[in-house]
């Protein structure tokens, strides 16, 4: 598989009025062509930094990012999806497009026609506020993948909804993303979840984050998340995943008290 990016020896700190704040440290990473990667880690251990640095938002502080894709090639779907009300649906698609200046035919052709092939052509001309909170999920990544990423960087997109939508949208995205032959790399704090839609689930340590441990994902890919859920493997992984997190809380609460 070839690599998309690679991390060597990734160091990042933040600066403030209180001193420095070291968020990652010396952490080394690869990410495969048309892998689905999970990351998962303790609250406040550095993975939405983590994704800035990928994203090239942030550089880090010492250390090497390696990227075989632009910048632009990168794509980021956030914990909202941050349509605009005002606009139509179409209008919220093409507003990258619009933003980087692209009035091409084609690729507005190709901005509807993901609507159509993903169940949204009969909401075109809606507004967001006439949506589901799963369908305005689905609308936000179809915005991101109008301008062709090669990379998709996915913060904790599914936080905000209910269980059961969150089960139906993982599902969808995860499904969006296979077909449109897109690399990703998740963010999220549900172990779960990262085993149902991922290929390889990195558990990152508290902070400064490292990567702890990288557990590859033995159940089948062609398999649904759901069906996934329900695997005999789904439970043998989770429990190794959960034990790296547990341990690295609990040094966490020890280093504190």
């Amino acid at each position: 598989m070839n690599e998309i990016l690679r991390l060597i020896g990734v160091t990042h700190r933040y600066h403030g009025k209180t001193g420095e704040t070291e968020a990652i440290r010396s952490m080394d990473l690869s990410v495969g062509e048309g892998e689905f990667l999970g990351i998962v880690g303790p609250s406040g251990s550095g993975k939405t930094t983590l994704l800035s640095i990928l994203a090239g938002i942030l550089e880090p502080s010492s250390g090497k990012v390696e990227r075989n894709i632009s910048p632009s090639e990168i794509g980021y779907m956030l914990q909202r999806d941050h349509l605009f009300e005002w606009r139509t649906i179409e209008e919220n698609v093409i507003l990258g497009l619009e933003i980087r200046g692209i009035k091409s035919a084609e690729r507005v052709g190709y901005a509807r026609s993901l609507l159509e092939k993903y169940s949204l052509g009969d909401f075109i001309k809606k507004k967001p506020s006439e949506l589901s909170g799963g369908m305005r999920q689905r609308v936000a990544l179809i915005r991101t993948l109008a301008l062709r990423p090669k990379l998709i960087l996915l913060d904790e997109p599914f936080s905000a909804l209910d269980f059961q939508t969150r089960l139906n949208v993982a599902e969808d995205v995860r499904e969006i993303i296979t077909e449109e032959k897109v690399t990703a790399i998740l963010v999220t704090h549900d172990i779960s979840e990262a085993i149902a839609l991922c290929d390889r689930v990195a558990v990152l340590s508290a902070r400064p984050a490292t990567v702890k441990k990288l557990f590859d994902n033995p159940i089948d890919k062609s398999l649904s998340s759901i069906e996934r859920r329900e695997h005999p493997e789904f439970a043998n992984l989770f429990r190794e995943v959960w034990k790296e997190l547990e341990f690295t809380d609990e040094k966490e609460r020890k280093s504190d008290q």
